[in-house]
């Protein structure tokens, strides 16, 4: 009899369970296109974030402040023209503005090659690359993070969000060790090439993606100004994105710095070659995919509006082992300290992004990104900055005890907010999901 019921509940089971696989985004093909994409460009953005600053410190003998200046370069967009992209993002479909952005970067990136080649390449010419690459950067990102709701649903985002950032993890591995082997086999300058064709490919496969967007908002007479006010006020209306983007902000404050000053102490105080640094940023990121790998877990087990403070916290100090690195096995507490930063940013990313994602109104989205961005990448050309600065008065190992320092205490705001008396996100309406194709 028992046997009977089984035989009875098994095929029941088995096509639940094959309906709630097939609704996996294994199975959406429109969303495989775009991760394959970002998959293709954030490798080739890790490996020029690695070849870049190499070819300014080798090549080029770039000071600790020019290093700054080249750090600052790429993110600079962001508190340039954070704020009005998010209102045109609004007011058009996303993804035309993702295709600009892909070409635009890979037309800038090939210029470096070819001032190698020819002879002419400068450091004022790799710090003018950066600072537009960046603003394609801006336009790209905000896009795309409003884009992916309308492709998915809102239902999915942390499933999406996971995914990316599972390609941005392993892009994260992969990258710095193919970047450091390509600029010691065939010169750095050489290997952007590969970042280049990364932006080319991934254009190439947004191209594939037929779901028609909703239509956009369009201008509804309301000044810039306004627009851009509009969604400031989401942002630092709700208290727990707030908080978010404040602790988020002094994050990447600290973090730049220690970036800025980061090739250099690799090459300089331990003394590694290009390869070796490449290797280096490999194994810290290993971190980063663990993070993007057990995040939904992760977010589940502690519940997900827990787990935006409860990972920082945890995880933020230990990044005051990286300036302890020492020539020798002693290297082993850089990769340490940047592996376990790796994994509390990873999955900080993941649920704070689906967090956003699920508060805000589609209307907003594009603004609402913008001003996120605006505020916490803002926040980096500032650190690129002063990193330089400190780098240059203080010395480099000190200028990681000051960034170590600081990070530790960046989980503050999210300490003071409301999510620290909650466990799930706050529920939504969702919103009409797209067909699939």
């Amino acid at each position: 009899m028992v046997a009977r019921a089984s035989e009875w509940q098994s095929p029941i089971t088995c096509t639940m369970l094959a309906a709630m696989y097939r609704e996996s985004l294994w199975f959406h093909q429109e969303f495989r296109q775009l991760w394959a994409g970002q998959t293709v460009s954030q490798f080739g953005t890790y490996v020029g974030q690695t070849v870049l600053p190499l070819l300014a410190a080798t090549t080029l003998k770039a000071s600790p402040f020019q290093m700054g200046v080249l750090t600052a370069a790429g993110t600079a967009a962001f508190l340039l023209i954070g704020l009005p992209t998010g209102v045109l993002v609004d007011r058009v479909r996303r993804k035309p503005v993702m295709l600009t952005a892909d070409f635009t970067r890979a037309a800038l990136l090939l210029t470096v090659p070819l001032a190698a080649w020819a002879d002419v390449l400068t450091l004022t010419q790799l710090i003018v690359v950066a600072l537009l690459a960046s603003a394609a950067t801006v336009l790209f990102d905000v896009a795309y993070q409003s884009y992916l709701p309308s492709l998915v649903g809102r239902a999915q985002l942390m499933e999406g969000n996971t995914r990316l950032q599972s390609s941005l993890s392993a892009a994260e591995v992969t990258g710095p060790g193919v970047g450091g082997g390509l600029a010691q086999l065939v010169g750095g300058a050489t290997a952007v090439l590969t970042t280049s064709v990364s932006y080319l490919i991934s254009g190439l496969l947004l191209l594939r993606i037929r779901t028609p967007e909703p239509k956009p908002m369009g201008h509804d007479g309301n000044r810039v100004r306004t627009q851009m006010k509009e969604g400031m006020g989401f942002v630092l209306g709700e208290k727990s994105l707030r908080a978010i983007t404040i602790s988020t902000a002094l994050s990447n404050l600290a973090i730049t710095v220690l970036l800025s000053m980061q090739i250099l102490f690799l090459t300089r105080d331990l003394g590694l070659t290009p390869g070796a640094v490449g290797a280096v940023l490999a194994l810290s990121s290993v971190g980063g995919l663990l993070g993007a790998l057990t995040a939904g877990r992760c977010a589940k087990w502690i519940g997900p509006a827990r787990a935006i403070w409860l990972i920082p916290l945890v995880i933020s100090p230990v990044a005051l082992v990286v300036p302890l690195a020492e020539p020798g096995r002693l290297t082993v507490l850089c990769v340490l300290g940047l592996a376990l930063r790796a994994y509390g940013t990873t999955v900080f990313n993941v649920v704070n992004v689906s967090y956003r994602q699920a508060i805000c109104p589609r209307r907003l989205l594009g603004r609402v990104n913008a001003t996120v961005r605006f505020i916490t990448w803002g926040a980096m050309p500032v650190g690129g900055l002063l990193g330089g600065v400190l780098g240059g008065w203080i010395g480099v190992r000190a200028t990681l005890w000051v960034s170590c320092s600081a990070l530790a205490l960046t989980p503050l705001p999210l300490l003071l907010s409301p999510l620290r008396t909650l466990r799930e996100f706050p529920a939504v309406q969702e919103e009409e999901v797209p067909s699939r194709s």
